[in-house]
């Protein structure tokens, strides 16, 4: 889809793309560079409920503090 840049520097979002990523009025979008390329990413209204459930329990809190305790010994013993 193309859409054009107005003279004030504004692009729409064609509605198509707007309904399907649940983006609406006061909805925050993030662009990122990378490359020669522009990005527009929505950002969830809430962060955290939309991360929620990501992990599949496969890295839990035990499984990051035990990798947090390991990784500050081997800085420890960097450090000597």
């Amino acid at each position: 889809m193309t859409t054009k840049v107005t003279t004030r520097g504004q692009v729409s979002i064609p509605a198509g793309i707007r309904k399907r990523f649940h983006i609406e009025a006061e909805s925050k979008v993030e662009w990122l560079v990378e490359g020669d390329e522009i990005k527009l990413v929505p950002v969830p209204k809430d962060i955290v409920a939309a991360f929620r459930g990501r992990g599949g329990r496969k890295y839990g809190h035990d499984r990051f503090l035990k990798d947090r305790r390991e990784d500050r010994a081997r800085e420890n013993a960097d450090d000597e």
